[in-house]
Protein backbone atom coordinates (compact mmCIF):
# COMPACT_ATOMS: atom_id res chain seq x y z
CA UNK A 1 0.00 0.00 0.00
CA UNK A 2 1.54 3.47 -1.15
CA UNK A 3 0.60 7.00 0.41
CA UNK A 4 2.75 8.82 -1.44
CA UNK A 5 2.99 13.19 -1.75
CA UNK A 6 4.32 13.95 -5.26
CA UNK A 7 6.47 17.30 -5.02
CA UNK A 8 4.82 18.51 -8.43
CA UNK A 9 1.69 18.98 -6.44
CA UNK A 10 2.18 19.69 -3.55
CA UNK A 11 1.93 23.11 -2.99
CA UNK A 12 -1.82 23.16 -4.03
CA UNK A 13 -2.49 20.57 -0.99
CA UNK A 14 -3.29 23.43 1.23
CA UNK A 15 -6.80 23.94 0.55
CA UNK A 16 -7.60 22.37 4.12
CA UNK A 17 -5.90 20.20 6.91
CA UNK A 18 -8.57 18.00 5.91
CA UNK A 19 -7.70 17.35 2.55
CA UNK A 20 -3.73 17.58 2.89
CA UNK A 21 -4.46 14.65 4.62
CA UNK A 22 -6.58 12.57 2.84
CA UNK A 23 -3.60 13.33 0.29
CA UNK A 24 -1.23 10.98 2.72
CA UNK A 25 -4.05 8.60 3.13
CA UNK A 26 -5.13 4.80 1.86
CA UNK A 27 -7.00 4.23 5.26
CA UNK A 28 -9.68 6.69 6.74
CA UNK A 29 -10.99 6.31 10.56
CA UNK A 30 -14.42 6.90 10.98
CA UNK A 31 -14.98 10.35 12.05
CA UNK A 32 -15.12 11.29 15.64
CA UNK A 33 -16.92 13.77 17.87
CA UNK A 34 -13.85 15.57 18.93
CA UNK A 35 -14.26 19.23 17.17
CA UNK A 36 -11.52 18.26 14.09
CA UNK A 37 -11.53 16.03 11.63
CA UNK A 38 -10.85 12.72 12.21
CA UNK A 39 -7.15 11.29 11.83
CA UNK A 40 -5.50 9.16 8.82
CA UNK A 41 -4.22 6.11 9.26
CA UNK A 42 -1.33 5.12 6.88
CA UNK A 43 0.03 1.68 6.31
CA UNK A 44 3.03 1.10 4.31
CA UNK A 45 5.77 -1.87 3.97
CA UNK A 46 9.06 -0.30 4.01
CA UNK A 47 9.36 3.16 5.61
CA UNK A 48 7.60 6.11 6.73
CA UNK A 49 7.76 9.43 7.86
CA UNK A 50 4.96 11.22 9.80
CA UNK A 51 5.30 15.15 10.21
CA UNK A 52 3.79 18.65 10.95
CA UNK A 53 3.87 19.96 7.23
CA UNK A 54 3.49 17.79 4.02
CA UNK A 55 5.98 19.45 2.30
CA UNK A 56 8.48 18.54 5.10
CA UNK A 57 6.91 15.09 5.15
CA UNK A 58 7.32 14.85 1.38
CA UNK A 59 11.34 15.86 1.66
CA UNK A 60 12.35 13.20 4.41
CA UNK A 61 10.19 10.77 2.06
CA UNK A 62 11.92 11.76 -1.23
CA UNK A 63 15.27 11.46 0.93
CA UNK A 64 14.85 7.52 1.62
CA UNK A 65 13.14 6.61 -1.66
CA UNK A 66 16.72 7.80 -3.19
CA UNK A 67 18.32 5.31 -0.88
CA UNK A 68 19.14 7.85 2.19
CA UNK A 69 18.16 6.54 5.77
CA UNK A 70 16.34 8.02 8.59
CA UNK A 71 19.41 10.36 9.64
CA UNK A 72 19.22 11.72 6.12
CA UNK A 73 15.49 12.01 6.40
CA UNK A 74 15.65 13.96 9.28
CA UNK A 75 18.25 16.84 8.07
CA UNK A 76 15.98 17.22 4.98
CA UNK A 77 12.89 17.34 7.31
CA UNK A 78 14.09 19.51 9.65
CA UNK A 79 15.35 22.61 6.85
CA UNK A 80 12.15 22.13 5.18
CA UNK A 81 9.99 22.94 9.04
CA UNK A 82 12.42 25.87 9.10
CA UNK A 83 11.02 26.97 5.80
CA UNK A 84 7.74 26.49 6.27
CA UNK A 85 6.55 26.17 9.76
CA UNK A 86 9.26 28.79 11.18
CA UNK A 87 7.16 29.26 14.47
CA UNK A 88 7.98 26.34 15.28
CA UNK A 89 11.17 25.47 15.11
CA UNK A 90 13.95 26.24 13.14
CA UNK A 91 17.97 26.63 12.48
CA UNK A 92 17.69 29.02 15.22
CA UNK A 93 16.47 26.65 18.17
CA UNK A 94 16.49 23.46 19.39
CA UNK A 95 15.82 19.82 19.72
CA UNK A 96 16.03 16.56 21.39
CA UNK A 97 16.56 13.35 19.03
CA UNK A 98 15.56 9.53 20.23
CA UNK A 99 17.56 7.41 18.05
CA UNK A 100 17.28 3.33 17.66
CA UNK A 101 19.74 1.90 15.51
CA UNK A 102 18.89 -1.19 13.87
CA UNK A 103 22.50 -2.57 13.15
CA UNK A 104 23.79 -2.19 16.92
CA UNK A 105 19.85 -2.66 18.26
CA UNK A 106 20.46 0.29 20.74
CA UNK A 107 18.43 3.52 21.69
CA UNK A 108 20.64 6.88 22.49
CA UNK A 109 19.31 10.49 22.51
CA UNK A 110 21.06 13.44 21.28
CA UNK A 111 20.66 17.06 23.38
CA UNK A 112 20.55 19.68 21.03
CA UNK A 113 19.40 22.07 23.85
CA UNK A 114 19.94 25.60 23.51
CA UNK A 115 22.04 26.71 26.23
CA UNK A 116 22.90 30.16 28.32
CA UNK A 117 25.19 32.45 27.22
CA UNK A 118 28.25 33.11 29.27
CA UNK A 119 27.62 36.23 30.16
CA UNK A 120 23.96 35.24 31.80
CA UNK A 121 23.47 35.42 34.73
CA UNK A 122 20.94 34.30 37.78
CA UNK A 123 19.42 37.97 37.50
CA UNK A 124 19.41 37.96 34.04
CA UNK A 125 15.06 37.85 34.31
CA UNK A 126 14.65 39.83 36.83
CA UNK A 127 14.45 43.61 36.80
CA UNK A 128 16.03 46.80 38.60
CA UNK A 129 14.19 45.82 41.54
CA UNK A 130 15.28 42.03 41.87
CA UNK A 131 11.48 40.94 41.04
CA UNK A 132 10.79 38.86 37.97
CA UNK A 133 10.10 40.13 34.55
CA UNK A 134 6.87 39.66 33.06
CA UNK A 135 6.97 37.28 30.57
CA UNK A 136 6.32 38.64 27.47
CA UNK A 137 8.61 41.34 27.80
CA UNK A 138 11.41 38.98 28.85
CA UNK A 139 10.74 36.83 25.72
CA UNK A 140 10.36 39.67 22.94
CA UNK A 141 14.27 40.46 21.97
CA UNK A 142 17.29 39.93 22.25
CA UNK A 143 17.68 38.54 26.39
CA UNK A 144 15.38 35.34 25.84
CA UNK A 145 17.96 33.85 23.50
CA UNK A 146 19.95 30.87 23.68
CA UNK A 147 22.72 29.35 21.95
CA UNK A 148 20.86 27.18 18.71
CA UNK A 149 21.69 23.81 18.68
CA UNK A 150 20.12 22.37 16.40
CA UNK A 151 22.75 22.97 13.34
CA UNK A 152 24.79 21.25 15.02
CA UNK A 153 22.83 18.20 16.27
CA UNK A 154 21.70 17.70 12.36
CA UNK A 155 25.87 17.52 11.71
CA UNK A 156 26.84 15.61 14.45
CA UNK A 157 24.36 13.15 14.27
CA UNK A 158 24.94 12.75 10.52
CA UNK A 159 28.39 12.14 10.54
CA UNK A 160 27.80 9.16 12.91
CA UNK A 161 24.84 7.32 11.00
CA UNK A 162 23.88 9.22 8.12
CA UNK A 163 24.44 7.86 4.57
CA UNK A 164 23.60 10.01 1.85
CA UNK A 165 25.71 13.28 0.61
CA UNK A 166 25.39 16.02 3.34
CA UNK A 167 25.40 18.38 0.79
CA UNK A 168 22.18 16.86 -0.95
CA UNK A 169 19.78 17.02 1.78
CA UNK A 170 19.49 20.99 1.61
CA UNK A 171 18.45 20.91 -1.67
CA UNK A 172 14.42 20.83 -1.33
CA UNK A 173 14.52 23.44 1.37
CA UNK A 174 16.68 25.59 -0.99
CA UNK A 175 14.47 25.21 -3.44
CA UNK A 176 11.06 25.89 -1.59
CA UNK A 177 13.05 29.00 0.17
CA UNK A 178 14.41 30.08 -3.64
CA UNK A 179 10.93 29.43 -5.75
CA UNK A 180 8.59 29.93 -3.10
CA UNK A 181 5.85 28.20 -1.04
CA UNK A 182 2.62 28.55 -0.36
CA UNK A 183 1.42 29.95 3.08
CA UNK A 184 -0.60 27.05 5.33
CA UNK A 185 -3.85 28.30 6.73
CA UNK A 186 -2.08 27.35 10.14
CA UNK A 187 0.72 29.62 9.78
CA UNK A 188 -1.29 32.42 8.04
CA UNK A 189 -3.91 32.32 11.34
CA UNK A 190 -0.89 32.56 13.46
CA UNK A 191 0.88 35.72 11.92
CA UNK A 192 -2.78 37.48 11.97
CA UNK A 193 -2.84 36.33 16.02
CA UNK A 194 0.65 37.40 17.02
CA UNK A 195 0.01 40.96 16.31
CA UNK A 196 2.37 44.00 17.22
CA UNK A 197 4.54 41.22 18.49
CA UNK A 198 5.76 40.34 15.05
CA UNK A 199 5.91 43.91 14.04
CA UNK A 200 8.20 45.00 16.82
CA UNK A 201 11.41 44.16 14.76
CA UNK A 202 12.44 45.22 10.72
CA UNK A 203 13.37 41.36 9.85
CA UNK A 204 10.34 39.63 11.31
CA UNK A 205 7.72 42.51 9.76
CA UNK A 206 9.20 42.24 6.18
CA UNK A 207 9.12 38.78 6.02
CA UNK A 208 5.32 37.77 7.44
CA UNK A 209 3.82 40.88 6.34
CA UNK A 210 2.85 42.42 2.65
CA UNK A 211 3.85 45.71 0.90
CA UNK A 212 0.80 47.16 2.34
CA UNK A 213 2.04 45.77 5.89
CA UNK A 214 -1.04 43.78 6.20
CA UNK A 215 -0.56 39.68 7.72
CA UNK A 216 0.22 37.77 4.90
CA UNK A 217 -2.88 34.98 3.77
CA UNK A 218 -3.13 31.45 3.43
CA UNK A 219 -2.31 30.76 -0.06
CA UNK A 220 0.42 33.66 -0.34
CA UNK A 221 3.57 32.67 -2.49
CA UNK A 222 6.53 33.22 0.20
CA UNK A 223 9.97 33.02 -0.75
CA UNK A 224 13.47 33.48 1.45
CA UNK A 225 16.05 33.80 -0.61
CA UNK A 226 17.78 34.54 2.88
CA UNK A 227 16.86 30.83 4.35
CA UNK A 228 18.50 29.68 0.80
CA UNK A 229 21.74 31.32 1.22
CA UNK A 230 21.83 30.00 4.64
CA UNK A 231 21.31 26.65 3.47
CA UNK A 232 23.74 26.71 0.92
CA UNK A 233 26.10 28.27 3.11
CA UNK A 234 25.62 25.39 5.85
CA UNK A 235 25.38 22.58 2.97
CA UNK A 236 28.94 23.56 1.61
CA UNK A 237 30.45 24.79 4.58
CA UNK A 238 29.32 22.46 7.62
CA UNK A 239 27.94 23.78 10.87
CA UNK A 240 30.81 25.20 11.39
CA UNK A 241 30.14 27.75 8.75
CA UNK A 242 26.53 28.48 11.44
CA UNK A 243 28.19 28.67 14.31
CA UNK A 244 31.62 30.66 13.11
CA UNK A 245 32.03 33.49 10.40
CA UNK A 246 29.50 35.99 9.06
CA UNK A 247 26.03 33.77 10.14
CA UNK A 248 27.12 33.81 13.67
CA UNK A 249 28.54 37.51 13.77
CA UNK A 250 25.05 38.31 12.09
CA UNK A 251 22.92 36.36 14.86
CA UNK A 252 25.65 37.79 17.89
CA UNK A 253 24.43 41.24 16.05
CA UNK A 254 20.62 40.99 15.77
CA UNK A 255 20.91 39.49 19.79
CA UNK A 256 22.73 42.80 21.21
CA UNK A 257 20.99 44.97 19.44
CA UNK A 258 17.80 44.24 19.54
CA UNK A 259 16.12 47.28 20.54
CA UNK A 260 14.76 48.07 23.77
CA UNK A 261 15.79 44.29 25.58
CA UNK A 262 19.23 43.66 24.10
CA UNK A 263 20.75 39.83 24.88
CA UNK A 264 23.88 38.88 25.56
CA UNK A 265 25.04 35.74 23.09
CA UNK A 266 28.55 35.85 21.83
CA UNK A 267 30.72 34.56 18.93
CA UNK A 268 32.52 32.59 22.05
CA UNK A 269 28.77 30.61 22.94
CA UNK A 270 28.24 29.95 19.26
CA UNK A 271 31.95 28.53 18.61
CA UNK A 272 31.78 26.34 21.86
CA UNK A 273 28.48 24.96 21.53
CA UNK A 274 28.03 21.02 22.06
CA UNK A 275 26.37 18.02 21.08
CA UNK A 276 25.78 15.83 24.43
CA UNK A 277 24.98 12.13 23.35
CA UNK A 278 23.40 11.03 26.75
CA UNK A 279 21.39 7.75 27.57
CA UNK A 280 17.86 7.14 27.20
CA UNK A 281 15.23 7.33 30.05
CA UNK A 282 13.81 4.14 30.58
CA UNK A 283 10.73 2.85 31.93
CA UNK A 284 9.05 -0.61 32.41
CA UNK A 285 5.64 -0.48 31.90
CA UNK A 286 3.22 -3.16 31.28
CA UNK A 287 6.06 -5.59 30.23
CA UNK A 288 6.89 -2.69 27.65
CA UNK A 289 10.08 -0.55 27.93
CA UNK A 290 9.12 2.92 27.14
CA UNK A 291 12.41 5.17 26.51
CA UNK A 292 12.99 8.63 26.22
CA UNK A 293 14.96 12.12 26.57
CA UNK A 294 16.61 12.86 30.05
CA UNK A 295 17.30 16.09 31.68
CA UNK A 296 17.77 18.34 31.20
CA UNK A 297 14.01 17.46 29.40
CA UNK A 298 11.72 16.38 31.96
CA UNK A 299 10.04 14.77 29.44
CA UNK A 300 11.20 11.05 29.82
CA UNK A 301 11.18 11.42 33.88
CA UNK A 302 7.91 13.23 33.89
CA UNK A 303 5.68 10.83 31.33
CA UNK A 304 7.57 7.85 33.30
CA UNK A 305 6.39 8.43 36.61
CA UNK A 306 3.13 9.44 35.42
CA UNK A 307 3.03 5.57 33.94
CA UNK A 308 4.65 4.31 36.84
CA UNK A 309 1.69 5.40 39.46
CA UNK A 310 -0.75 4.44 36.30
CA UNK A 311 0.10 1.30 36.79
CA UNK A 312 -0.63 0.33 40.17
CA UNK A 313 -4.62 0.69 38.88
CA UNK A 314 -6.87 -1.00 36.46
CA UNK A 315 -6.91 1.50 34.12
CA UNK A 316 -7.93 -1.05 31.16
CA UNK A 317 -10.29 -2.15 32.93
CA UNK A 318 -12.07 1.43 33.81
CA UNK A 319 -11.87 2.11 30.38
CA UNK A 320 -11.79 5.56 28.85
CA UNK A 321 -15.44 6.44 29.33
CA UNK A 322 -15.24 6.41 33.26
CA UNK A 323 -14.67 9.64 35.13
CA UNK A 324 -12.16 7.78 37.49
CA UNK A 325 -10.04 7.13 34.49
CA UNK A 326 -9.35 10.52 34.25
CA UNK A 327 -9.38 11.58 37.94
CA UNK A 328 -6.27 8.94 38.30
CA UNK A 329 -4.43 10.30 35.21
CA UNK A 330 -4.77 13.94 35.87
CA UNK A 331 -3.45 13.55 39.58
CA UNK A 332 -0.74 11.37 38.80
CA UNK A 333 0.25 14.44 36.35
CA UNK A 334 -0.07 16.63 38.77
CA UNK A 335 2.10 14.68 41.43
CA UNK A 336 4.76 14.11 38.46
CA UNK A 337 4.81 17.67 37.56
CA UNK A 338 5.30 18.39 41.52
CA UNK A 339 8.46 16.62 41.30
CA UNK A 340 9.54 17.81 38.04
CA UNK A 341 9.44 21.30 39.31
CA UNK A 342 11.47 20.44 42.43
CA UNK A 343 14.14 18.25 41.09
CA UNK A 344 14.71 18.32 37.42
CA UNK A 345 16.93 20.54 35.36
CA UNK A 346 20.37 19.91 33.38
CA UNK A 347 22.20 17.45 35.13
CA UNK A 348 25.54 18.75 33.63
CA UNK A 349 24.98 21.74 36.38
CA UNK A 350 22.60 19.98 39.13
CA UNK A 351 22.20 16.55 40.45
CA UNK A 352 18.91 15.00 39.20
CA UNK A 353 17.40 11.99 41.54
CA UNK A 354 16.24 10.22 38.32
CA UNK A 355 16.76 6.66 39.65
CA UNK A 356 15.05 7.74 42.71
CA UNK A 357 12.14 8.87 41.10
CA UNK A 358 11.40 6.40 38.40
CA UNK A 359 11.93 3.33 41.72
CA UNK A 360 8.86 1.31 41.53
CA UNK A 361 9.12 1.48 45.17
CA UNK A 362 8.81 4.90 45.22
CA UNK A 363 6.40 5.55 42.74
CA UNK A 364 4.11 2.54 44.92
CA UNK A 365 4.06 5.19 48.01
CA UNK A 366 3.32 8.18 45.58
CA UNK A 367 0.35 6.08 43.92
CA UNK A 368 -1.21 5.51 47.54
CA UNK A 369 -2.09 9.08 47.06
CA UNK A 370 -4.48 7.88 44.79
CA UNK A 371 -6.16 5.12 46.46
CA UNK A 372 -9.38 7.31 47.00
CA UNK A 373 -12.16 8.25 44.73
CA UNK A 374 -11.96 12.41 44.49
CA UNK A 375 -9.57 14.66 43.71
CA UNK A 376 -6.25 15.10 45.86
CA UNK A 377 -6.24 18.36 47.60
CA UNK A 378 -3.69 21.17 47.02
CA UNK A 379 -2.11 20.07 50.40
CA UNK A 380 -1.43 16.33 48.93
CA UNK A 381 0.08 17.49 45.66
CA UNK A 382 3.62 18.20 46.63
CA UNK A 383 6.99 16.71 45.53
CA UNK A 384 8.06 13.27 47.00
CA UNK A 385 11.52 12.62 48.66
CA UNK A 386 13.20 10.51 46.51
CA UNK A 387 15.98 8.54 47.21
CA UNK A 388 19.07 10.56 46.46
CA UNK A 389 22.97 9.25 45.32
CA UNK A 390 23.78 12.29 47.90
CA UNK A 391 21.89 14.84 49.51
CA UNK A 392 20.47 18.12 48.23
CA UNK A 393 17.21 20.06 48.38
CA UNK A 394 16.20 22.48 45.84
CA UNK A 395 13.07 25.02 46.11
CA UNK A 396 9.74 24.71 43.74
CA UNK A 397 10.49 26.40 40.29
CA UNK A 398 6.93 27.67 38.05
CA UNK A 399 8.72 28.27 34.88
CA UNK A 400 6.47 28.40 31.78
CA UNK A 401 6.89 26.58 28.50
CA UNK A 402 4.49 28.26 25.65
CA UNK A 403 2.53 25.41 23.31
CA UNK A 404 4.69 26.06 20.22
CA UNK A 405 7.49 23.58 19.09
CA UNK A 406 6.64 20.29 16.28
CA UNK A 407 7.55 16.73 16.49
CA UNK A 408 8.38 14.01 13.54
CA UNK A 409 9.15 10.08 13.64
CA UNK A 410 10.81 7.75 10.83
CA UNK A 411 11.07 4.41 10.35
CA UNK A 412 13.60 3.62 7.01
CA UNK A 413 13.54 0.58 5.70
CA UNK A 414 16.94 -1.03 7.18
CA UNK A 415 14.41 -0.01 10.88
CA UNK A 416 16.43 2.99 11.95
CA UNK A 417 13.72 4.83 14.13
CA UNK A 418 13.87 8.85 14.54
CA UNK A 419 11.88 10.74 17.09
CA UNK A 420 12.89 14.40 17.48
CA UNK A 421 10.91 16.82 18.93
CA UNK A 422 12.16 20.38 17.46
CA UNK A 423 11.69 24.02 18.72
CA UNK A 424 12.59 28.00 19.01
CA UNK A 425 10.18 27.55 22.27
CA UNK A 426 7.10 30.01 22.11
CA UNK A 427 6.05 30.93 18.41
CA UNK A 428 7.83 33.01 16.56
CA UNK A 429 10.63 32.95 19.25
CA UNK A 430 11.77 36.07 20.43
CA UNK A 431 10.54 37.66 17.20
CA UNK A 432 14.17 38.35 16.09
CA UNK A 433 14.89 37.25 12.24
CA UNK A 434 18.35 37.05 11.03
CA UNK A 435 19.95 35.54 7.66
CA UNK A 436 16.45 33.52 6.89
CA UNK A 437 15.33 32.23 10.12
CA UNK A 438 13.99 33.01 13.49
CA UNK A 439 15.97 33.19 16.99
CA UNK A 440 14.81 31.20 19.73
CA UNK A 441 13.30 32.42 23.19
CA UNK A 442 14.45 29.16 24.70
CA UNK A 443 15.90 31.10 27.53
CA UNK A 444 12.74 31.55 28.88
CA UNK A 445 12.21 27.87 29.70
CA UNK A 446 14.15 28.64 33.04
CA UNK A 447 13.16 29.84 36.62
CA UNK A 448 13.06 33.78 36.10
CA UNK A 449 13.58 33.93 40.23
CA UNK A 450 16.74 32.07 41.45
CA UNK A 451 15.49 30.67 44.71
CA UNK A 452 12.08 29.69 46.45
CA UNK A 453 12.84 31.07 50.19
CA UNK A 454 16.01 29.71 51.19
CA UNK A 455 16.38 27.15 48.69
CA UNK A 456 18.21 27.43 45.14
CA UNK A 457 15.74 26.62 42.23
CA UNK A 458 17.09 24.17 40.15
CA UNK A 459 16.36 25.39 36.86
CA UNK A 460 17.80 28.79 37.63
CA UNK A 461 19.76 30.58 35.26
CA UNK A 462 23.42 29.60 34.97
CA UNK A 463 26.10 30.79 32.23
CA UNK A 464 26.83 27.91 29.77
CA UNK A 465 23.15 26.01 31.17
CA UNK A 466 20.52 23.80 29.22
CA UNK A 467 17.23 25.19 30.40
CA UNK A 468 14.67 22.41 31.61
CA UNK A 469 12.15 21.33 28.59
CA UNK A 470 9.20 19.13 28.55
CA UNK A 471 9.39 17.98 24.99
CA UNK A 472 9.25 13.87 25.14
CA UNK A 473 10.15 12.18 22.11
CA UNK A 474 9.64 8.59 22.39
CA UNK A 475 10.47 5.14 21.45
CA UNK A 476 8.57 2.27 22.84
CA UNK A 477 10.49 -1.32 22.84
CA UNK A 478 8.93 -4.78 23.04
CA UNK A 479 11.15 -7.53 23.70
CA UNK A 480 14.62 -5.21 22.12
CA UNK A 481 12.52 -4.21 19.17
CA UNK A 482 10.77 -1.09 18.23
CA UNK A 483 7.19 -1.01 18.51
CA UNK A 484 6.05 2.58 18.49
CA UNK A 485 7.74 6.03 17.96
CA UNK A 486 5.74 8.89 19.44
CA UNK A 487 5.62 12.48 20.51
CA UNK A 488 4.34 15.80 20.69
CA UNK A 489 4.91 19.58 20.10
CA UNK A 490 2.68 21.59 22.81
CA UNK A 491 4.70 22.86 25.86
CA UNK A 492 4.51 21.62 29.21
CA UNK A 493 1.29 20.12 27.96
CA UNK A 494 3.56 17.94 26.06
CA UNK A 495 3.93 15.45 28.90
CA UNK A 496 0.11 14.69 29.19
CA UNK A 497 -0.22 14.31 25.85
CA UNK A 498 2.29 11.63 25.11
CA UNK A 499 1.15 9.99 28.54
CA UNK A 500 -2.21 9.83 27.53
CA UNK A 501 -1.28 8.86 24.01
CA UNK A 502 0.68 5.90 25.40
CA UNK A 503 -2.13 4.57 28.18
CA UNK A 504 -4.65 4.77 25.17
CA UNK A 505 -2.30 2.47 23.17
CA UNK A 506 -0.76 0.19 26.09
CA UNK A 507 -4.10 -0.20 28.28
CA UNK A 508 -6.58 0.44 25.80
CA UNK A 509 -5.73 -1.14 22.70
CA UNK A 510 -6.28 2.01 20.27
CA UNK A 511 -4.72 2.23 17.34
CA UNK A 512 -2.00 4.99 16.25
CA UNK A 513 -5.01 6.95 14.03
CA UNK A 514 -7.42 7.27 17.36
CA UNK A 515 -4.66 7.53 20.22
CA UNK A 516 -3.24 11.07 18.02
CA UNK A 517 -7.16 12.04 17.93
CA UNK A 518 -8.36 11.66 21.21
CA UNK A 519 -9.69 14.59 23.26
CA UNK A 520 -7.36 15.76 25.70
CA UNK A 521 -7.02 16.10 29.51
CA UNK A 522 -4.48 17.57 30.89
CA UNK A 523 -3.99 18.43 34.94
CA UNK A 524 -0.45 20.59 35.61
CA UNK A 525 -1.35 22.44 38.56
CA UNK A 526 -4.66 21.46 39.86
CA UNK A 527 -6.83 22.95 37.23
CA UNK A 528 -8.19 20.14 35.12
CA UNK A 529 -7.95 21.49 31.31
CA UNK A 530 -10.28 19.41 28.94
CA UNK A 531 -10.26 19.83 25.58
CA UNK A 532 -13.05 22.33 24.62
CA UNK A 533 -15.48 21.32 21.55
CA UNK A 534 -15.03 17.56 21.89
CA UNK A 535 -16.09 14.55 23.85
CA UNK A 536 -13.91 15.50 26.81
CA UNK A 537 -16.44 18.18 27.98
CA UNK A 538 -18.95 15.61 28.87
CA UNK A 539 -16.83 14.99 31.88
CA UNK A 540 -16.84 18.60 32.84
CA UNK A 541 -19.77 18.18 35.13
CA UNK A 542 -18.14 14.49 36.72
CA UNK A 543 -14.64 16.19 36.97
CA UNK A 544 -16.33 19.24 39.02
CA UNK A 545 -18.22 16.44 41.35
CA UNK A 546 -14.97 15.56 41.85
CA UNK A 547 -13.56 18.57 43.81
CA UNK A 548 -11.46 19.47 40.65
CA UNK A 549 -11.83 23.22 39.12
CA UNK A 550 -12.67 22.65 35.23
CA UNK A 551 -11.07 24.42 32.58
CA UNK A 552 -12.09 23.65 29.09
CA UNK A 553 -9.99 24.93 26.20
CA UNK A 554 -8.01 24.93 23.20
CA UNK A 555 -5.59 22.26 23.30
CA UNK A 556 -3.20 22.06 20.11
CA UNK A 557 -1.03 18.76 20.33
CA UNK A 558 0.53 18.06 17.40
CA UNK A 559 1.26 14.21 18.03
CA UNK A 560 2.61 12.59 15.33
CA UNK A 561 3.07 8.15 15.40
CA UNK A 562 4.23 5.46 13.55
CA UNK A 563 3.89 1.37 14.54
CA UNK A 564 6.03 -1.51 13.78
CA UNK A 565 3.69 -4.13 12.91
CA UNK A 566 4.50 -7.69 12.00
CA UNK A 567 3.20 -6.64 8.21
CA UNK A 568 4.74 -3.47 8.06
CA UNK A 569 4.33 0.34 9.59
CA UNK A 570 1.20 2.31 10.53
CA UNK A 571 1.02 5.84 11.24
CA UNK A 572 -0.61 9.02 11.61
CA UNK A 573 -0.57 12.33 12.23
CA UNK A 574 -2.79 14.70 14.49
CA UNK A 575 -5.81 16.27 12.65
CA UNK A 576 -5.16 19.52 15.09
CA UNK A 577 -2.55 20.58 12.81
CA UNK A 578 -1.26 20.26 8.96
CA UNK A 579 0.64 17.20 9.44
CA UNK A 580 0.54 13.62 7.50
CA UNK A 581 2.20 10.71 7.10
CA UNK A 582 3.75 9.42 4.34
CA UNK A 583 6.18 6.20 2.91
CA UNK A 584 6.23 3.17 0.59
Amino acid sequence: MRAKIFAGIILSLFASTAAVAQQASDTVAPERATGFSAAKRVETKNYMVAAANPLAADAGREVIAKGGNAIDAMVAIQTVLGLVEPQSSGLGGGSFLVYYDAATKKITTFDGRETAPMEATPKLFLDAQGQPLKFMDAVIGGRSVGTPGTVRLLEEVHKKHGKADWKNLFARAEQLATDGFQVSPRLASLIASDGDRLKKYDGARGYFYDASRMPLKAGALLKNQAYAGTLKTIADGGADAFYKGPIAEAIVRTVREAAGNPGVLSLSDLANYRVKEREPVCFTYRALDVCGMGPPSSGAVAVSQMLGLIENFDVKGLGPQNVQTWRLIGDAQRLAFADRERYVADTDFQPTPIKGLLKKDYLGRRASLLDTDKALAADQVKAGEPEWDHALLFGRDAALEFPSTSHFVIVDKQGNVVSMTTTIEGGFGSRLMTNGFLLNNELTDFSFKTHDGSLPIANRVEPGKRPRSSMAPTIVMKDGKPLLAIGSPGGSQIIGYVAQALIAYIDWGMPVEQIVAQPHFINRFGAYEIEAGTDAEKFAEPLKALGYEVKPGEMNSGLHAIEITANGLAGSADPRREGVAVGE
